[in-house]
């Protein structure tokens, strides 16, 4: 193993801290809809998830070299305090809104720390802004409407191929589909997220002198980083599943399928042309593109556009943490001691929050009432109406198909 000193060993725990939030802030991308269909039970779900992003992880390395040597310029004096304060801009965003039960972007929440951290510790002169846009930014924008379209298509393609078939007749076959989609967005996932932090790990290990630059992440780190996020992924994100699987769409089968395929197809390709984009928004882009595709569906667009602004501010958000923590890191050990400490009480406050309204596998399926359809729903409805036989309540839900549980559970008030 390469020659590792304690303040680089430090980075590398921080590394996999923070790809072990990745893992349950993420679980919802792959196991949602599949939880919220019942196609799968809820710990079985995550046990497959974490499983295939242990093998994901090994299957690539294109985006851990878009981190290590193309967002940050390794040669411009990035040290291993640097990396350390964009890691823990990264883990606290991560937190904060796995708390609200937002399926924000691990991804840009690590790109926006360490993008924070290097301006304040070298200046713009450290980030390549080219590789930030066309790696970063573009897909950002691009990925999510993709995947939309193509969960959109796909369901209504799914529907009109089984508009003859009973129900019950087809509820296997979309079972099946499902679970098969949801392995392969874990497998994709695995192939993207973990390969973040390897490229993380990578960086700082080149930064303190013990690879040499422009080095492939070393095996040891990639099985560590496909360990950390697999472990993540078990413990499962409830809080972020229930909004994704219950609280964006009313999910049928036919619909998850759709929106999982779609997803999976779309990481898949970004990972091989080495795009570091959020697989949270791909899926989340996906599961609101299945909402559109169903006839008579309903698309919480309350909850859609927490999310979206959730998404413009994770890249500034962590940047900010990450560069008020690298201004402290920057003062010398002292300065490092202080960002842990106050990292490790922010994360325990942001802990002992969560367990005031606990969501677990027993309730993460339970939700609040469906919100009253608004403009953008009713004018969708009216283009594409409920099947025959079904008619639009007044709040919004579809009367002659099977409504979802409507209990109200506190722990999603912050996402309603």
């Amino acid at each position: 193993m390469e020659h590792i000193t304690l303040l680089i060993g430090i980075v590398i725990v921080t590394a996999l801290v923070f790809d072990f939030t990745n893992g349950f802030h993420d679980t919802a991308n792959a196991m949602a809809t599949t939880i919220s269909t019942g196609a799968l039970k809820p710990k079985t779900a995550v046990a497959m998830s974490a499983a295939l992003n242990l093998v994901g992880a090994f299957l690539s390395v294109e985006v851990a070299k878009t981190i290590s040597g193309g967002i940050i310029d390794e040669g411009s004096g990035i040290r291993p305090e640097v990396i350390f304060a964009g890691l823990v801009g990264a883990i606290v965003w991560n937190l904060l809104t796995w708390l609200a039960g937002l399926p924000s972007s691990s991804s840009h929440a690590l790109f926006g720390g360490l993008i924070g951290a290097t301006l304040v510790s070298v200046g713009i002169g450290g980030v390549n802004a080219d590789a930030v846009v066309m790696k970063v930014l573009i897909p950002a924008v691009a990925a999510p409407i993709v995947a939309g379209i193509a969960a959109t298509v796909a369901t209504r393609l799914t529907y009109r191929l089984a508009r003859n078939r009973a129900e019950e007749d087809t509820a296997k076959g979309y079972r099946a589909g499902q679970i098969a989609s949801a392995a392969l967005v874990s497998l994709a996932h695995g192939t993207n997220d973990a390969q973040k932090t390897m490229g993380v790990i990578t960086l700082a290990l080149i930064t303190g002198g013990a690879l040499a630059p422009q080095a492939d992440p070393p095996m040891w780190v990639i099985a560590s980083a496909g360990i950390a996020i697999a472990l993540g992924t078990y413990l499962g994100g409830w809080r972020i599943i229930r909004t994704m699987g219950k609280g964006i769409t009313d999910i049928q089968p036919p619909q998850g399928f759709a929106a999982q395929t779609g997803a999976a197809v779309t990481i898949l390709a970004s990972s091989h042309l080495g795009f570091a984009l959020s697989t949270t928004q791909v899926c989340s882009g996906a599961v609101m593109g299945s909402g559109l595709g169903r006839k008579g569906g309903v698309v919480r667009w309350s909850t859609a556009g927490r999310m979206v602004m959730a998404w413009g501010l994770t890249l500034p958000a962590a940047g900010l943490v990450a560069a008020g923590a690298a201004f402290l890191a920057g003062q010398g050990t002292w300065g490092v001691t202080t960002v842990a400490v106050l990292g490790v009480v922010i994360c325990g406050a942001i802990w002992a929050a969560s367990r005031r309204k606990p969501v677990d596998h027993s309730n993460v399926n339970d939700v609040e009432p469906v919100e009253p359809a608004g403009v953008v729903t009713a004018a969708l409805q009216s283009v594409a109406p409920p099947p025959a036989g079904s008619t639009t309540a007044g709040d919004g839900t579809i009367e002659g198909i099977p409504a979802q549980s409507t209990t109200r559970s506190p722990a999603t008030s912050a996402v309603r």
